[in-house]
């Protein structure tokens, strides 16, 4: 093919709204065939639809976040849509919508090979516990989850020789003073096998170990620069953030990804969801090997991957790591609320 005919090639395929293109592309990935596509229920395309607002919103959002003109536009035009749909595909057709609370967001980061925005799919706790009611081995029927506080009285009961049924003791003395926030638990319940029920405390030394080194003190909590005018003032500002949501998030990421796949409930669709999660955890483990050289790496979250980040100066890499780190966080929800904080 000619380079002119290609060039016309894509300026036919840019015409295209990206909402048809988007469309087209995850019909063309179902596992179904040309009469089930037609016959697909307004669930599933509006699922589908949801997919193709959540990554827009993730686009405008990114856009009003980037600095100078380092990178280009956050926009369809510059993302890549090889394996989009597949992915589309795969996390649509498991259950996880956009469109509801901490299922799933999207972070674009940009890939110097192809000088494309690829699209980071990150599943929310409450995506991760939807993927595990569905596809997990011996899930419970229920979790508790709480914060411990200086004040609140706590004991675990393990479990022994005279004790079948691993328990806790658990009492707020200060409803309105709880105190300093030193940890929290969660406790799996299982209601016709309580002899299998489990209780797994964290101190605050083992919740803030899973926070990013460059975690979002809008979060977080903690200091941050001050910028006056698109610039830095050199003083650092002091950010509340919002602790007890972060605690309860690591919480409730942590248990649900500790509940094992069943294999004999793996379909096409969840292994293609596992080998993309695969592939974040090798990228996490190539970018710890290279610490020290001259990449710059992204600790996004801890159950999220390290994307690589375009060489730049010290001060622009910088810039560019807390834009990267600020968006990843806030798309966590998918959509911003419009409250006095953030949608958890």
């Amino acid at each position: 093919m000619s380079t002119e005919t290609e060039k016309n090639t894509q300026v036919a395929k840019m015409r295209i709204s990206p909402a048809k293109r988007f469309t087209e592309k995850v019909l063309r990935e179902l596992p179904v065939n040309e009469e089930q596509k037609q016959n697909l229920s307004a669930f599933q395309r509006k699922i589908i639809d949801n997919y193709f607002v959540g990554i827009d919103l993730a686009l405008k959002n990114a856009e009003s976040r980037r600095y100078g003109n380092s990178y280009p536009e956050y926009s369809w035009e510059n993302i890549n849509w090889d394996k989009l749909g597949i992915k589309v595909a795969s996390y649509s057709e498991i259950g996880l919508d956009p469109m509801q609370d901490n299922h799933i967001s999207f972070i674009p980061y940009w890939n110097k090979k192809l000088s494309l925005y690829d699209m980071n799919f990150t599943p929310g706790y409450n995506g991760l516990e939807l993927k595990a009611r569905k596809f997990g081995y011996d899930v419970p029927d229920d979790v508790i989850f709480e914060l411990k506080y200086s004040t609140d009285k706590f004991k675990s009961i393990k479990r022994n020789f005279n004790n079948k049924i691993e328990s806790y003791d658990f009492e707020i003395t200060n409803d309105f003073d709880r105190g300093e926030l030193e940890g929290g638990f969660y406790y799996m319940i299982y209601t016709d096998n309580p002899e299998k029920n489990k209780l797994v405390v964290m101190n605050r030394h083992q919740i803030e170990k899973r926070r990013p080194d460059n975690a979002s003190p809008e979060f977080w909590g903690g200091e941050k620069d001050e910028w006056k005018n698109g610039q830095k003032t050199g003083n650092k500002v002091e950010v509340e953030g919002w602790e007890e949501e972060m605690f309860l998030k690591t919480l409730k990421r942590h248990c649900w990804n500790s509940i094992n796949i069943d294999s004999q409930k793996i379909n096409d669709n969840l292994m293609k969801v596992i080998e993309t999660e695969s592939q974040a955890v090798d990228r996490d483990i190539k970018n710890q090997i290279t610490e020290g050289s001259n990449r710059r790496t992204i600790d996004i979250d801890d159950d999220t991957d390290f994307e690589e980040v375009e060489e730049t100066s010290q001060e622009d890499s910088d810039e560019e790591n807390q834009r990267l780190i600020d968006e990843a966080m806030a798309e966590e929800a998918t959509k911003e609320a419009a409250t006095a904080g953030p949608n958890f």
